[in-house]
């Protein structure tokens, strides 16, 4: 079973910048991918980034490619979204979680079977 935590979020002016974490527990950290995705009030869960197992990226090339990075300590089971040039239409819950098949990473929420509780990021203008 794995557990997700997430933190770092909270309320940025438009412009700046903020580093979500996401911790792991349970599972084997160093054999599984990882993504975030975000939901901004009254719409759908949408992807934002994953990371897969080997380390390579994966980005939501409209609204996040430039702005956003992704990257993990494997000691730590935890891995980061760092957040830069935020804007206000950035303003979402966010959300790490984990696929169903471990090692796939994808950007649809469907393949994605453990999620965090979520962190707040509101950036206002």
């Amino acid at each position: 079973q794995v557990q997700l935590v997430e933190s770092g979020g909270g309320l940025v002016q438009a412009g700046g910048s903020l580093r979500l974490s996401c911790a792991a527990s349970g599972g084997t950290f160093s054999t599984y991918s990882m993504g975030w995705f975000r939901q901004a009030p009254g719409k759908e869960r949408v992807f934002a980034a994953a990371i897969t197992w080997k380390g390579g990226r994966i980005f939501d090339a409209e609204s996040v490619k430039g702005r956003f990075t992704i990257s993990r300590d494997i000691a730590k089971n935890t891995v980061y979204l760092q957040m830069n040039s935020l804007k206000p239409e950035d303003t979402a819950v966010y959300y790490c979680a984990v696929p169903e098949k471990f090692s796939v990473a994808t950007m649809s929420k469907d393949d994605y079977h453990y999620w965090g509780q979520g962190t707040q990021v509101t950036v206002s203008s």
